[in-house]
């Protein structure tokens, strides 16, 4: 792992190697690589054909590793946790549960939710009395795997040996899983080559020499986008965002084709949209509407009224490439005299600092979902849990009521609309299409990633 786990609270857990997560704990459901669900602790359910409800039948027989069972009223607990929690409550808010029976968990939203079956899939269901009592300090799950805490060094190494009761343990060979924390890639790729780790995720700049070393490496194709998440919109937080001209200017200071072939070696493209190629939102032929110019962006400065700028506090976390992208995100905008001051978040807490609207420009990598209403929902809703400003907006909720109540052929349109509303407001500042890599020992077999959000292979995936 490049970076530390956030802790053990199962609604703030990301799914960007996420793996001690999928270790301990099991989803409702599961999904494959484009949104489809699958059996997992529930082997039967059905989604109400006005798309608020999923109906479930948790299976029978199942326990937590402290020998309670998972049943209706386990899922139940989680669920109503989720609404209230985390940077999973927007996703669960409003949420009611019913429980017909021991093993069946009716969960209903207030509204129509086109996404009901990956919100099963990114469920983690823990043990309730970890959840009533908040405690936190180590897991209790119904997952493949579960924590060896005696051989487990916070912010280190983390070891897990398998649960052999795990509903589907033949998809999971390993008896023992262990990862090390190596924030370091040169470390890391150094532990790979002398076998002292079977598999890490690299980057563009410890590529050849992951492969000069005869390791395997997964591909994962544009699966992710660079950006600035612009999300104060209505200048709350720093009244200079909330002007349109300002987010154009910001978006005119990245030269996207030079961060491809320098920053990321000619292992990505350059990015005009946040949507991944193939979705409903993604429009094949967009031109770039922001074309790189420095002059014409302190131009917009100027008209603006802030061509003596303004302070940008910006987040950042190891293992996120923070440190190649953040000097020259910094360069630029400080041509516009935005002066950039970095923030570094760490530890049990970061993810929720990052995400608590403190920060109202995140910059990340962020992975593209195949289904685009997922994109939509994290980082265009006003709800969504990337849109951490959570502001406002006529036009979205217009079009996303479209998505909602349209014919298939309308909800398509609607994705694109909605696609063109955010980039003719600038609420992004979209620069790189970039391809992930994860390289493994030759002797184990990693199988092509079914991550749904592209980023890397799961667990289930290694044999």
């Amino acid at each position: 792992m490049t970076a530390d786990i956030q802790g053990w609270d199962p609604a703030i857990q990301p799914s960007y190697q996420g793996w001690s997560a999928n270790a301990v704990w099991d989803s409702l459901l599961r999904c494959d690589k484009n949104g489809k669900p699958e059996a997992s602790l529930a082997d039967k359910w059905e989604f109400s054909a006005d798309q608020k409800t999923a109906t479930l039948h948790i299976r029978d027989g199942i326990k937590f590793s402290d020998g309670t069972p998972v049943d209706a009223a386990a899922v139940k607990t989680n669920a109503e946790y989720y609404a209230t929690a985390g940077g999973a409550a927007s996703r669960w808010a409003g949420i009611t549960v019913t429980t017909p029976d021991t093993q069946t968990v009716a969960i209903s939203w207030p509204a129509p939710n086109p996404l009901i079956a990956l919100r099963m899939c990114d469920s983690s269901i823990a043990s309730p009395a970890s959840i009533q009592g908040k405690k936190f300090d180590a897991p209790v799950g119904s997952g493949p795997y579960i924590l060896d805490v005696a051989n487990t060094t916070r912010g280190s190494v983390y070891t897990f040996t398998k649960n052999d009761s795990f509903w589907d343990s033949g998809r999971f060979p390993y008896k023992k899983l262990v990862l090390k924390v190596l924030e370091d890639e040169t470390a890391a790729v150094n532990a790979l080559k002398t076998e002292q780790i079977d598999g890490t995720i690299v980057s563009s700049a410890t590529l050849e020499e992951a492969k000069g070393a005869g390791q395997n490496i997964q591909t994962l194709k544009g699966s992710s986008t660079t950006r600035l998440l612009i999300t104060d919109h209505l200048g709350e937080k720093v009244p200079a965002l909330g002007n349109l001209d300002v987010r154009k200017a910001m978006n005119m200071v990245f030269d996207r084709n030079a961060m491809s072939e320098k920053l990321y070696q000619g292992h990505a493209s350059p990015a005009y949209q946040i949507f991944r190629e193939g979705s409903d939102a993604y429009i094949p032929d967009m031109k770039d509407p922001y074309p790189f110019n420095v002059d014409e962006a302190k131009k917009l400065m100027e008209k603006a009224g802030y061509s003596d700028g303004f302070t940008l506090q910006i987040p950042t976390m190891t293992g996120q490439n923070h440190e190649t992208l953040m000097p020259y995100i910094t360069q630029q905008l400080a041509q516009i005299n935005i002066k950039v001051e970095q923030v570094a978040l760490s530890g049990p807490n970061a993810i929720s600092e990052l995400l608590s609207g403190k920060f109202p420009v995140p910059l990340w990598q962020l992975g593209n979902y195949g289904e685009s209403l997922q994109d939509i929902s994290d980082y265009v809703l006003k709800d969504g849990i990337w849109n951490v400003s959570h502001q406002p907006d006529a036009k979205v909720e217009e079009l996303w009521n479209t998505v909602l109540t349209g014919s298939d052929t309308e909800r398509k349109q609607a994705q694109q609309d909605l696609n063109k509303y955010v980039t003719e407001q600038a609420w992004f500042v979209p620069m790189a299409y970039m391809d992930r890599f994860y390289a493994s020992n030759p002797k184990v077999d990693v199988q092509e990633s079914s991550d749904f959000s592209g980023l890397h292979p799961l667990l289930r995936d290694f044999k």
